[in-house]
């Protein structure tokens, strides 16, 4: 993105659609259907795991910063009830993640060789450790990157003695098993965004995974969602309540899928407009079409009387001619 394009955006989010004073210029406002509602949150999976290993693409509704920026000056006068819209939304999303999972963990049971109860705990352990290990590192590597300095040394040392843990959980895995067995790779899937892991990952390794930014998004949605899901029932007896009292015939303010249902309304009213509007101009070009031909078939007949007339000239003319060639011979044919 140029500097340029950086600066637009950054407008956008600051001041809205409106910023140069003008009230339409994206033809579309922040409650209509085709607005991402999960967006306007800021927790649609579709941006969150972007330009990752599982990026979705791009999403089918619209995502535009000004569009944000309007909804949050709006919500603070009224309430959408966007909220359960991004609800339902993360729900479909991490419940689909979650069978891959489920789906990845089988397809682990089935092509690994088993292990006794004994070895697989021990196994777990390794893995237990190594994930605590490459989480810290991460963390701290993170609050380096901060300027936290006293709190990345004191992760560390914390780090430090968790290999050492390790170190003593992985000698006694090894011991529990052929030598062969051992140096076969012992997969396992994350249970927050479900990449696969081994048991003989290093620990940059895991940092990076841990510290990626997949990982980090699934984080991000699976808090979100969390937390949405604190007030979901009650945002939505406080929505039907709404929805009741505007039914009811009493003032109120239009809530969100009202918004939406009137926008869809007048795009459909403008749409046939637009639609009348078309069909008339074809029928005004169609009127001019038939018009022009009309004067070219004038123009035509005009040209071809005006052919013939000068026809007819040529031959009375020619005829003329003759008819004195003929009295002049007969004169001559007299005299002789």
């Amino acid at each position: 993105m140029s500097a340029h394009e950086q600066m637009r955006a950054m407008l956008d989010q600051l001041m809205g659609t409106a910023r140069n004073g003008e009230t339409d210029r994206h033809g579309v406002k922040f409650y209509d259907d085709t607005v991402c509602k999960s967006f306007l949150l800021q927790c649609c999976p579709h941006e969150i795991l972007s330009s990752t290993r599982m990026d979705l693409g791009e999403c089918p509704k619209i995502h535009d910063l000004a569009l944000r920026a309007d909804y949050e000056l709006a919500s603070k006068t009224k309430d959408y009830f966007y909220d359960i819209d991004a609800t339902e939304h993360l729900e479909a999303f991490i419940a689909d993640c979650d069978r891959r999972t489920t789906a990845a963990k089988q397809r682990l049971a089935e092509t690994q060789e088993e292990l006794s109860a004994e070895v697989t705990e021990k196994a777990n352990a390794v893995h237990e450790l190594a994930e605590q290990i490459g989480q810290k590192l991460a963390r701290a590597e993170a609050l380096g990157e901060e300027g936290m300095v006293e709190e990345s040394v004191k992760l560390m040392g914390e780090i430090e003695e968790l290999r050492k843990k390790k170190a003593v959980a992985e000698q006694e895995y090894r011991n529990s098993m052929p030598a062969s067995s051992y140096q076969q790779q012992k997969l396992r899937v994350c249970e927050v965004c479900s990449a696969y892991l081994g048991i003989h990952d290093n620990d940059r390794r895991l940092a990076d995974h841990f510290g990626g930014k997949l990982h980090l998004g699934f984080i991000t949605i699976r808090e979100k969602l969390a937390e949405l899901k604190k007030t979901v029932d009650k945002r939505r007896e406080e929505r039907g309540a709404s929805e009741r009292e505007r039914s009811g015939g009493r003032r109120h303010y239009v809530g969100g899928r009202e918004l939406d249902r009137r926008a869809r309304r007048h795009r459909e009213a403008t749409r046939e407009r637009d639609r009348d509007r078309g069909k008339e101009r074809e029928r005004d070009r169609e009127r001019e079409r038939e018009r022009e031909r009309r004067r070219s078939r004038s123009r035509s007949k005009s040209k071809r009387e005006g052919s013939r007339e000068k026809s007819r000239g040529r031959d009375r003319d020619r005829d003329h001619r003759r008819s004195r060639s003929h009295r002049s011979s007969s004169r001559e044919r007299r005299r002789e």
